[in-house]
C-alpha cells in the first residue's frame, strides 16, 4: 500500500487524525483539533499556483547571492568603500534573517495569500529603488528594505503549499520547493555575472536588481488572480504577534549576524567581540521571555509545538552544519576566482553553474532513488561531499584551480550536499500539519539563513585571514586551508545524519509518497 506524507482520518469527536508516514500502528497517531487555517478547495490550476510562488521565493533567494560579483563595479561606479560594499551585500540578509519568523506570523494572522503579495510589492519597489540608487547609502537603505520585504514575503510560500496542496501533490510541490532553496544562492552569482558582464544599456551593476522589476510585476499579476484566498481562523491566542519576543529575538540575530558579517573588514574592532558575547545572555532573555508567553497560554514567536515535532531539533542542526559549508565554500571560492585567479564577472558566475544543476536536480529527484536507499542518502551524500573539499586542496594549493577538474568537482559538490540536505529537509518537515506551516516555515528558512551568514563569516573569514598579501601561491593555500575547515565541518555533518537516519522509515515511505 503507497502511503503518502500524511493521512487524515476524521473521528467520531470531531478531531482528525493525523498520521505521518511511519511505520507506527493506528494507535500511535496523534489527534490534533481541526485546521484553524481551513481547508482549501482543490486547485483549480496548481501548476500556476505553484510556479508563482516558487517564482516569488526563488527571486528572494537569488538576491541574497546575485550582488557578490558585482561589488567590483559598485565599488568603481559609487566610491564605496570595503564597509558599505559589505553592507551592501550583507543589509539584506541581515533584515532577512531578524525578521523572517516575524514575518511568518504575520501570515498566519492576516492570510498567507495577502502577505505574500504584499511582501512580493514591496520586494518590487525595493529592487527598483535599489537600480537607481545613487549612493552606497541609499543602495545599502534600500537593500535593507528589500530584505524586509523578502521576510515578510518568504514564509508564506512553505504555508500556501500546504493549504493548497494534498498528498502526492504537496510531496511534489514539497520536493520543487527544496529544489528552489536548494540552487537559489548559486544561479544568484551565475545571473549576477550573466547581467554584470552584458552591461545592458551601460547600466554596469544596476541591472542586478533592475531584473526584479518587470518579473515582480508580472508575479504580482497572476498572484491577485491565481492564489487561493483561506481565510485565518486563529484562536484569539493564537492570533497575536508576540511582541516581546521579537523585540528580544531581533537583538539576539544583530548581536551574532553583524560582527560576524563586518568583523574582518573592520579588523575585528572592539564593539564586534562585545555584540559577539552578548549574543548569549540575549539569547537566555529571550527563551525566558518565550517561557513567560507561553505560560500566559498566548502564542510565542518561538513555536515549541513545532520543535517538539519528531525530527525537527536534530533535522535543524543537521541542515545548518550543511548550509555552512555549502554558502562559506561558495562564497569564498567567487573571492578567489575573481579576485585572485582574475576570472571574469560572467566567468566566475558560470563556473558555479554545474553545482547549482546537480543540487537542484537532486533535491527534486531524490525521491526516484530506490526505496531501500532512502535512509542512507545523507551520509552518503555528505561523504562525497567531504571527497570534493579534500579535492580542492589538491586543486587549490598552488595556486591553480584545476581547470576542467574544478567543474567536474562543482557538480559532485552540489550532488554531494544535495543529497545531505533535500532529504533532512523532508523528515524536517514530515511530520508538522497545516496548523503550524507558517511557523515551520519561518524556524527552518531562519535557521538556513543563519547558516549562510555564519557559513560566509565564518569560512570567508578563515580564507582572508589565510590569504595575505596579493601573491596567489597565499591565496591557493587559503583555499586550501578553508577545504580542511570545510571537510572537517562535513564530516561533524556525517555523524550527526548517520545517527538521525539510520533508523527512520519515515524517510523511505515519504519517497513512496512520490
Amino acid at each position: 500500500m503507497t502511503k503518502t506524507l500524511n493521512e487524515s482520518v476524521s473521528q467520531p469527536d470531531g478531531t482528525t487524525t493525523v498520521a505521518a508516514a511511519t511505520d507506527n500502528p493506528p494507535d500511535a497517531r496523534e489527534k490534533i483539533k481541526p485546521d484553524p487555517l481551513g481547508a482549501a478547495p482543490a486547485p483549480k490550476r496548481p501548476g500556476l499556483i505553484l510556479a508563482t510562488i516558487l517564482v516569488g521565493y526563488f527571486m528572494a533567494l537569488l538576491d541574497g547571492s546575485i550582488v557578490n560579483v558585482a561589488l567590483p563595479s559598485i565599488h568603481e561606479k559609487l566610491h564605496a568603500s570595503g564597509a558599505g560594499l559589505q553592507m551592501v551585500a550583507a543589509g539584506y540578509i541581515i533584515a532577512y534573517a531578524v525578521l523572517l519568523v516575524t514575518g511568518a506570523r504575520l501570515g498566519r494572522i492576516l492570510g498567507h495569500e495577502r502577505l505574500f503579495k504584499s511582501g512580493l510589492a514591496g520586494f518590487t519597489l525595493a529592487s527598483l529603488a535599489c537600480g537607481l540608487a545613487q549612493n552606497t547609502g541609499e543602495l545599502i537603505t534600500f537593500r535593507v528594505i528589500q530584505g524586509v520585504a523578502a521576510a515578510v514575503m518568504l514564509p508564506q510560500v512553505l504555508s500556501l503549499i500546504q493549504q493548497t496542496f494534498q498528498g502526492e501533490a504537496r510531496a511534489k510541490a514539497m520536493s520543487a520547493w527544496t529544489a528552489v532553496l536548494a540552487s537559489g544562492i548559486v544561479v544568484g552569482q551565475v545571473l549576477g555575472g550573466v547581467l554584470v558582464t552584458a552591461n545592458v544599456f551601460g547600466w554596469s551593476w544596476r541591472p542586478v536588481f533592475l531584473v526584479n522589476v518587470p518579473i515582480g510585476v508580472v508575479l504580482w499579476i497572476v498572484a491577485a488572480r491565481t492564489l487561493p484566498s483561506v481565510k485565518p481562523r486563529n484562536s484569539a491566542a493564537r492570533n497575536t504577534v508576540d511582541l516581546a519576543g521579537v523585540l528580544t529575538l531581533s537583538p539576539t540575530i544583530l548581536a551574532l549576524v553583524v560582527p560576524l558579517v563586518l568583523g574582518h573588514d573592520e579588523h575585528w574592532p572592539v564593539w564586534g567581540w562585545i555584540l559577539l558575547a552578548a549574543t548569549a545572555p540575549l539569547l537566555g532573555l529571550f527563551l525566558a521571555v518565550e517561557r513567560r508567553v507561553a505560560a500566559r497560554g498566548s502564542s510565542p514567536i518561538l513555536p515549541g509545538q513545532v520543535l517538539r515535532r519528531p525530527g525537527i531539533k536534530p533535522s535543524m542542526i543537521l541542515i545548518f552544519l550543511v548550509m555552512v559549508v555549502y554558502a562559506g565554500n561558495l562564497f569564498a571560492t567567487a573571492i578567489y576566482l575573481q579576485g585572485s585567479l582574475g576570472f571574469s564577472a560572467l566567468k566566475t558566475g558560470l563556473a558555479f553553474a554545474p553545482c547549482a544543476a546537480s543540487f537542484g536536480l537532486v533535491s527534486y529527484y531524490w525521491r526516484k532513488i530506490p526505496a531501500h536507499l532512502i535512509r542512507r542518502l545523507a551520509v552518503a551524500g555528505l561523504l562525497i561531499a567531504v571527497v570534493t573539499m579534500a579535492a580542492q586542496i589538491l586543486m587549490f594549493k598552488d595556486g591553480g584551480y584545476g581547470g576542467a577538474w574544478f567543474y567536474l568537482n562543482q557538480l559532485v559538490f552540489g550532488l554531494g550536499v544535495g543529497l545531505g540536505n533535500a532529504p533532512t529537509m523532508t523528515l524536517a518537515l514530515l511530520n508538522v500539519p497545516v496548523t503550524d506551516a507558517a511557523d515551520a516555515s519561518g524556524l527552518l528558512a531562519t535557521n538556513a539563513q543563519l547558516a549562510q551568514v555564519v557559513g560566509i563569516s565564518t569560512l570567508g573569514t578563515l580564507y582572508l585571514s589565510v590569504s595575505t598579501g596579493s601573491a596567489l601561491h597565499s591565496a591557493g593555500h587559503a583555499m586550501a586551508a578553508l577545504s580542511v575547515a570545510a571537510a572537517a565541518v562535513t564530516l561533524v555533518a556525517v555523524v550527526f545524519a548517520h545517527h538521525l537516519h539510520r533508523h527512520d522509515r519515515r524517510l523511505r515511505l515519504a519517497a513512496q509518497a512520490a
